[in-house]
């Protein structure tokens, strides 16, 4: 699972490494957002992806992943969507 912000969108990628292939993806810019101002790059925002990349990723059979953080530090908008994504069932 590798999450990327910029200042203002947010982007989820599961990534089988061994074949370099997505498995699935989830940003704020996703047609499966429902509705735009909770998609945010902030900790609210990042709470509904994190539920939604969970979907997404069981959707997929995904249920345990590495958890890339792609060099940000655990606080704040990583966090919340590392434990958005733990509460909707992802184990990491």
């Amino acid at each position: 699972m590798s999450v990327r912000f910029t200042e203002r969108n947010a982007y989820i990628q599961f990534i089988d490494d061994s074949r370099g292939v997505t498995l699935a993806a989830v940003s704020s810019l996703s047609h499966r957002a429902k509705s735009k101002e909770n998609l945010d790059a902030n900790v609210k925002g990042a709470e509904t992806l994190g539920g939604m990349a969970a979907t997404a990723a069981k959707e997929k059979g995904i249920s345990r992943v590495v958890f890339d953080r792609s060099g940000s530090r655990y606080h704040g908008k990583i966090k919340a969507l590392a434990e958005a994504a733990r509460a909707g069932g992802l184990e990491f």
